[in-house]
């Protein structure tokens, strides 16, 4: 589904900040090298990542899911001087790619890649999170987001990508839909979760911005 016109996306994408010149490069090489490059962040988005983290300028910033990288790259543009990101992502055939433009992007010494599941890894992450980006598997979303919890502290920001899930939300359910309805599940609990702030911002897929209480 589509939220807006292509010409209204091109308007917006035009009257935002330009993606920086690395990105434009990451974003060739996943399209020609990768399979599903619409997965990618892409500008627009990549850009209110970026303007996110400028703005609440974490020290320690926890991604799930890396695929190529773009995202991260985006996220640790406002982060801390001594902070650190950590990414993880199950994909052992990305691992070398996402290195070669963390370390390209200036942000290297700081990103740290965990291959693997990250609802067994991030419980062995000794960090106090101020900013996590849920960008993997929707269906394991809800699992995603209690690890995550456990790392937070008040005011630390969890974003959720993907929660318009192409418009199907508001569409009539197939009860073998297993992923839209864990969206659909996962969208409501955040709204209702007691010890979070949330408000769902359509931009691209939807992304949602929740603060910890």
């Amino acid at each position: 589904m589509h939220f807006l016109s292509p010409l209204l996306e091109d308007y917006i994408q035009n009257h935002s900040e330009d993606e920086p010149e690395i990105l434009q490069e990451l974003t060739r090489e996943t399209h020609i090298k990768v399979v599903r490059p619409r997965m990618l962040t892409g500008h627009f988005q990549g850009r209110v990542l970026s303007m996110l983290s400028k703005i609440i300028n974490p020290k320690n910033i926890l991604e799930i899911g890396t695929y190529t990288g773009y995202s991260a790259i985006c996220l640790a543009e406002g982060m801390q001087k001594n902070g650190q990101l950590h990414t993880v992502d199950i994909n052992p055939e990305l691992s070398d790619l996402q290195r070669r433009y963390f370390d390209k992007s200036g942000f290297g010494s700081q990103i740290v890649q965990h291959l693997g599941d990250a609802i067994e890894i991030i419980p062995n992450l000794d960090l106090t999170f101020d900013l996590i980006f849920i960008d993997a598997e929707k269906t394991e979303y809800p699992e995603y987001l209690e690890a995550a919890l456990k790392k937070t502290k008040t005011g630390s920001i969890i974003l959720s990508d993907n929660v318009l899930w192409s418009g199907k939300v508001v569409e009539p359910l197939n009860p073998k839909d297993k992923t839209t309805k864990t969206v659909i599940d996962y969208n409501r609990n955040l709204k209702e979760d007691t010890r979070l702030e949330t408000v769902l911002l359509p931009i691209r897929d939807g992304l949602t911005l929740s603060r910890v209480r």
